[in-house]
């Protein structure tokens, strides 16, 4: 009897991946008792991600850091032998904020800084940093901060936290960076679904500070800043200013990457991709004859990266199909279609309304769960109907 692989990333607001996937693997059961069921909790480098290498069997390693504003927290960061995958969104993130009250000028990136070192300190060579669902916009200078690194004005002071105070950075000093940084043993991977520019239309600060309170003069200062930042990183670094800022994925998480791509070479890769790499999906997908997939909502920002069209890209080029659950379902046919999904199930189908759906996401999906596996037999196993 083939099986099935559920591979959901989180419903946001509602249950993290391996609370879908639980959810739905009952409902299987319910609907046919004997049918066997995988799970590989997926994510496409923000919120999440290091949960579903936790749900693959990596070892949770907590660290004292601080969040985008300066308070204390503990973050979480899996390890798995010299690997090591570290989320962004634990400490930078827009889901940690204070009172979730945005900083888009304030908010920096010190806590990830601290994170690394201690994934360094850990003595981790293969460092995979996911840089979704961030509230700075400071270019990583924080990162660097907490890396050992000091920011400097022209007169010698440090600069304070977040982007907008990168309008004063005139020397960035590395004499203290932390030095396995640099050591040619340690590999940078930044996990990312965008691919913009530092800077302009199409920049970190334009197309993102929006989402994380910045108004139009708010988003003209920092895209100035970020400008005065990357030619101070160049001159620190031995890089070109131009090339740094035009690379595709560095304005990502408010241009975080950008750091670490010019102190240590690291190289940004497609969020999804890598952590299905590192979760073991493959290994999971060999011999399933049906994946199920899914998020919070599968709308166009679906296609573009994100965790289901990841998932249903590689299971179509293993020649498995593909079906996709969601709290709401936006996309057209035509649209899921060419992503690769035979069918979608949404939660706003039977539930009151979207505030049920969140609600009783759990529930469901058990009864979705079930649903699937009545709509989607295994071969080995023909459907049985009940006569009239």
């Amino acid at each position: 009897m083939s099986a099935i692989l559920l591979a959901p990333d989180k419903f946001k607001g509602s249950l993290d991946a391996a609370a879908v996937a639980d959810a739905l693997a009952d409902g299987i059961a319910d609907a046919d008792p004997g049918r066997p069921v995988r799970r590989c909790s997926v994510a496409d480098g923000g919120e999440g991600t290091v949960a579903a290498a936790l749900a693959a069997g990596w070892e949770p390693v907590t660290t004292t850091a601080t969040g985008p504003t300066g308070a204390p927290l503990t973050a979480v960061w899996a390890r798995d032998g010299v690997s090591a995958l570290v989320e962004l969104a634990s400490t930078a993130g827009l889901a940690v904020l204070p009172g979730g009250v945005r900083d888009p000028g304030g908010a920096g990136t010190e806590g990830l800084g601290t994170v690394l070192a201690a994934v360094l300190d850990a003595g981790c060579t293969d460092v995979v940093v996911g840089l979704g669902g961030s509230a700075a916009t400071d270019g990583g200078a924080g990162l660097l901060r907490g890396l050992g690194a000091r920011v400097l004005d022209a007169g010698g002071a440090e600069v304070g936290r977040g982007g907008a105070a990168l309008a004063r950075a005139d020397r960035l000093d590395l004499a203290g960076l932390h030095p396995r940084l640099r050591d040619p043993a340690v590999r940078v991977r930044l996990a990312a679904d965008v691919d913009n520019p530092l800077l302009g239309p199409h920049g970190a600060a334009a197309v993102y500070g929006p989402q994380k309170g910045a108004d139009a003069a708010g988003v003209a200062a920092l895209d100035d800043a970020l400008a005065r930042w990357v030619r101070v990183l160049a001159a620190a670094t031995g890089g070109d200013a131009d090339t740094l800022a035009a690379a595709p994925g560095a304005g990502a998480a408010g241009g975080a990457g950008l750091a670490l791509t010019a102190v240590c070479g690291a190289r940004v890769a497609p969020g999804v991709g890598t952590v299905l790499e590192l979760t073991g999906f493959d290994d999971e997908l060999a011999g399933a004859g049906l994946v199920v997939t899914g998020e919070g909502r599968l709308d166009a920002q679906t296609l573009h990266g994100k965790a289901p069209a990841g998932v249903a890209a590689a299971a179509r080029a293993a020649g498995t199909p593909v079906v996709a659950v969601a709290g709401q379902v936006t996309l057209g046919p035509a649209a899921l279609r060419a992503a690769g999904f035979v069918a979608t199930y949404a939660l706003t189908d039977t539930a009151l309304d979207q505030r049920d759906a969140l609600d009783r996401a759990a529930e469901l999906l058990r009864l979705l769960g079930a649903r699937i596996a009545t709509d989607h037999p295994s071969p080995t196993r023909p459907m049985i109907r009940s006569r009239p």
